[in-house]
């Protein structure tokens, strides 16, 4: 049974379609800054004249992070904070990209995948510590001004704290810390400890008739992209069809 507003539906088969980053994730430490410190989350940034001015430290060195100090950086003395994602080697929209994307599209979509040694090892990395610069290089952020520091990992008298020890007293803080996923509407138990639905390719083995598609990694790296997510929803149709009967319904929730 699933309820939608006032609305109550029934159905044999779900297809969960509700996208990759539900609810943006600001770490616990936040909470303990001191007031007059401005946070943001990168959900909600959109330039620079919502910072306060003084310094500002953007928490998140993945692409979000990056770009967005980047342009912060015009502005305002900025430090990003966090491990280094890596970056890919060369800048898009030049010959180099043209000729690389479609060897790196067939590795993110048949060799980096659940079915593959390869992309079996790699998955947790990725998923944990982000996917590399793709706009922005590293001597991009050098020549912005920005200087790269550690992890961000506490606070101390209200103001943030870095893995080195060093404190941070900044005027705003950019919370460039990624989305957590909101499945806390669906009832059954099906999530791992980090919230994701134990599937198979989007086919849930302990709950028959409920499916999902477009999450991150989900069966490839380009799984939650617009050009991966048809692979693994075709998976997801073939499965539905020769598992259905005639007469079954079949509801599809997306964002």
């Amino acid at each position: 049974m699933l309820t939608a507003g006032d609305r109550q539906l029934e159905a044999d088969h779900v297809v969960v379609a509700s996208g990759a980053y539900h609810r943006p994730f600001v770490p616990a430490l936040a909470a303990q800054l001191d007031p007059a410190v401005v946070q943001l989350h990168s959900s909600e940034y959109r330039d620079p004249s919502q910072l306060a001015a003084g310094a500002v430290l953007v928490v998140g060195a993945g692409n979000s992070g990056a770009e967005i100090a980047r342009e912060v950086a015009g502005t305002h003395r900025t430090w990003l904070s966090g491990r280094d994602t890596g970056h890919l080697p060369w800048r898009l929209d030049t010959r180099w990209d043209r000729l690389l994307t479609p060897p790196i599209w067939f590795m993110g979509s048949r060799v980096l995948t659940r079915s593959t040694p390869l992309g079996r090892l790699a998955r947790p990395r990725i998923v944990s510590a982000g996917a590399p610069l793709e706009r922005v290089q590293p001597a991009d952020l050098t020549a912005a001004g920005i200087e790269r520091v550690p992890r961000t990992t506490g606070v101390r008298d209200g103001w943030p704290v870095l893995e080195d020890d060093r404190v941070m007293r900044v005027a705003t803080i950019i919370w460039c810390t990624g989305f957590r996923p909101d499945f806390g509407w669906i009832d059954r138990p099906i999530f791992d400890a980090r919230g994701e639905p134990v599937q198979d390719r989007g086919v849930v083995p302990s709950e028959p008739g409920l499916y999902f598609v477009g999450r991150f990694f989900q069966h490839a790296l380009t799984s939650s992209l617009i050009g991966g997510v048809g692979r693994d929803a075709a998976h997801v149709a073939r499965h539905l069809m020769t598992t259905s009967k005639a007469g079954q319904r079949v509801t599809s929730l997306t964002a």
